[in-house]
């Protein structure tokens, strides 16, 4: 007889690009509002490594992540870049800011073995998650440490976010225990 496990929970990572400092910390306790306390915060950023992002959000983008303490279904990310979608929507709206995306938010979640990333562009090594989002497996741990892979993003590549990270993914370890144990 075939057996199908149900998946174990996850930690909800959420990442923050924004114009500005003000933005950046708007952002953050939209974020808590809606998601629940966060239970690790990193530090602040300069995101350089690519200019994609200076027409909708400026000449000098801030980089931040946050984790949400409460852990999460892995089947729900589609349904939370839903979320943060609209919530870069209503930020926009509320900061008023000459820029068309003050504040970009990008979901993912980080599992034992890897961490991975929601968008809603399809390419060659993005699958199909449902409601019209896609995600990659961005970087994945391995021997004890985090490693990118052909596709991650430049700026996912930096040792100071394989650091935040490893404290996620060590919090969640712990978390895991605990949901075992209640399991039994």
């Amino acid at each position: 007889m075939w057996k199908v496990n149900s998946p174990k929970p996850v930690k909800l990572i959420i990442g923050i690009l924004a114009a500005n400092h003000k933005c950046l910390y708007t952002a953050a306790d939209v974020l808590a509002s809606k998601f629940g306390r966060m239970d690790f915060t990193s530090d602040i950023w300069p995101f350089d490594k690519t200019d994609y992002y200076r027409e909708q959000t400026g000449q000098h983008i801030l980089r931040q992540f946050v984790s949400v303490e409460s852990l999460i279904e892995p089947g729900k990310l589609a349904k939370i870049k839903h979320k943060t979608n609209k919530l870069e929507q209503k930020l926009a709206k509320m900061l008023a800011l000459p820029l068309p995306r003050p504040v970009n938010l990008d979901p993912g979640i980080i599992e034992p073995s890897k961490l991975v990333l929601a968008t809603t562009k399809n390419y060659s090594h993005r699958i199909y998650i449902g409601k019209n989002m896609y995600a990659e497996v961005t970087l994945i741990f391995d021997k004890g440490r985090w490693c990118p892979l052909e596709h991650t993003y430049p700026d996912y590549r930096q040792q100071c976010y394989f650091y935040f990270f490893e404290k996620v993914r060590e919090r969640l370890l712990e978390q895991l225990k605990i949901f075992q144990l209640s399991k039994k």
